[in-house]
């Protein structure tokens, strides 16, 4: 999904969110007119490398960016920060201090975490409809859905390695297929001490403007001919088919911004009994609940260092939403 941004002498934003395939039929000419340069198929292709190549899907749970031709990984510090801490020890204490690999041999394997890259989308919105009806519960539409796009997701990887899903969006109304390459060796390189990557804390995450260094690099590996594999010490960086350059030139007012990744999900289209519902009850339930949960925590994390690392990465994203739920309320 992309969603566009165009700086200007007032700061405005074109919001929304579009499917990477319908790009050149819904939004591109717009795009273009604010200063895009790519063309619909540099962003999205299936059979050529484009954007969509250099953008991860990283674990599941946050976005990343590949910005060499070694499998490096740009990510936000506190999407990495469950690796950062489970590297951590009260002796080397990186949450706090930061980590630097200064080779490849010195980078952090990390278990279980997984980086995604899209290899295609498809609209199967058609196939998934047909066998539902309106006489069905809301419940035993979602069940039947999740049957039919899990059959497709089956069927569009038989044979293969490749990982892929079906989801809904429009509450419903629409199913897209997603089929990735997912890698099984993802290797911490580096991360800022707390104090740049995390100033403000998890409830700064959600505001604006934010002044912090919310960053951290990962390094994708594979099996020496480039496929996904388990870590292994023979495993070699990722060959990405596309990265990301970067620039030292700097930006300048008007300059084209987009961004491009993997967002959880949105209620944009929620109807006003269910906003209603998330003002008067969801909410403020999500925060009385979240708060309780982190002052217990932090009585804990205060008690010794120890503590304070094994809880951190928990602390944080009951912070982070904690907040989130807050804002969203306002």
């Amino acid at each position: 999904m992309v969603c566009t941004l165009t700086l200007g002498t007032q700061v405005k934003a074109d919001e929304g969110m579009w499917l990477l395939s319908l790009i050149s039929q819904l939004n591109y000419q717009d795009m273009q007119s604010k200063g895009l340069q790519l063309t619909p198929e540099q962003l999205y292709s299936v059979n050529n490398s484009s954007l969509k190549d250099a953008i991860v899907s990283m674990g599941g749970f946050c976005t990343g960016e590949i910005i060499s031709d070694q499998g490096l990984m740009l990510t936000n510090h506190h999407c990495g920060y469950d690796a950062i801490r489970t590297h951590s020890t009260v002796e080397n204490d990186y949450l706090t201090d930061g980590f630097w690999a200064m080779t490849k041999s010195d980078e952090r394997p990390n278990e279980g975490l997984t980086a995604r890259i899209l290899v295609r989308m498809e609209d199967v919105t058609d196939r998934i409809m047909a066998e539902l009806t309106d006489e069905m519960s809301e419940a035993e539409r979602q069940e039947l859905a999740q049957q039919i796009g899990a059959t497709i997701a089956a069927e569009a990887t038989e044979g293969t390695e490749l990982k892929a899903l079906v989801r809904n969006f429009f509450h419903g109304n629409e199913y897209y297929l997603f089929v990735y390459e997912e890698y099984r060796d993802v290797r911490l390189v580096g991360a800022p001490p707390s104090s740049i990557g995390k100033f403000g804390g998890d409830t700064d995450n959600w505001m604006w403007p934010r002044h912090t260094g919310d960053f951290s690099m990962f390094r994708i590996y594979t099996a020496e001919d480039g496929s996904p594999a388990d870590y292994s010490e023979a495993n070699v960086p990722l060959k990405p088919k596309h990265h990301l350059p970067v620039s030292l030139d700097g930006v300048k007012e008007n300059d084209f911004t987009m961004i491009f990744g993997f967002p959880g999900s949105t209620d944009r289209y929620l109807c006003a009994a269910g906003v209603q519902q998330a003002i008067d009850k969801y909410n403020p339930s999500v925060v009385e609940i979240r708060d309780l949960k982190l002052a217990k925590m932090r009585e804990e994390m205060s008690k010794s260092d120890a503590t304070r690392i094994l809880l951190a990465s928990n602390y944080a994203q009951t912070a982070n939403y904690w907040k989130y739920y807050i804002g969203q309320t306002e």
